[in-house]
């Protein structure tokens, strides 16, 4: 559960881990903003401020780790 993430330089690896099924719809819109489709799912986006919003709207719905 990703928890507060900040923006920085860094790069996110991004997966969902839960699914959107009644869930909000803001939530699910988020999702697939990111680029999440399916659980499982991974991408790879810039630690910036848009991204680090979008991420700290569904922590409960993805794993976020540092890029390597």
């Amino acid at each position: 559960m990703a928890k507060n993430i900040v923006p920085s330089d860094a790069k996110l690896t991004i997966t969902q881990t839960k699914s959107t099924i009644g869930g909000k719809q803001n939530q699910r819109d988020t999702l697939r903003s990111l680029g999440l489709k399916r659980i499982g799912h991974t991408v790879v986006r810039d630690a910036d401020p848009v991204t680090v919003g979008m991420v700290n709207t569904v922590p409960h719905l993805v794993k976020v780790e540092e890029a390597k």
